[in-house]
């Protein structure tokens, strides 16, 4: 089988939490670089310069921080205000250290032929309720 034959993961998501865990090993402050222009990216529009936003995501400022293969999620506070953040691992530009610039910067065509045209939110909830199995109604009976 060539290399062309496999079809490989990216590596982007892997690549991410092996620099974000490698940031905070070192204390330093990891520094996420998006393109809030990616579909289905939901991150603050106010702080949204020339199309991409830097999110500060050192572990005490934000809660219940997720870096899957699919996207990175976390609450944070802006401007007191907590929202949640939904960034799909295609609008990820960068992971760097805010003290010296260090990290990686992935290649913004990585996910250029992959496709985006569902919302990933709304098929993983879809497909959470395929799987559910139909709830019986309660019922009694009176045993003799």
């Amino acid at each position: 089988m060539s290399d062309q034959e496999i079809k490989l993961s990216p590596t982007r998501p892997y690549l991410a939490r092996a620099i974000y865990e490698w940031i905070c090993d070192n204390n330093l402050t990891p520094y996420l670089l998006v393109d809030a222009t990616q579909p289905y990216t939901d991150v603050p529009t106010q702080f949204v310069q020339d199309g991409q936003i830097v999110l500060n995501i050192v572990p005490h400022a934000v809660h219940q921080l997720h870096m899957s293969n699919e996207a990175i999620t976390f609450s944070a506070r802006f401007g007191g205000v907590s929202k949640d953040i939904y960034v799909p691992i295609n609008a990820v530009l960068g992971l760097y250290a805010k003290e010296n610039g260090q990290g990686l910067f992935f290649d913004p065509d990585e996910y250029a032929n992959a496709q985006t045209d569902e919302n990933p939110i709304e098929s993983k909830q879809q497909q959470n309720q395929e799987n559910e199995a139909p709830k019986k109604k309660p019922s009694l009976r009176i045993l003799d």
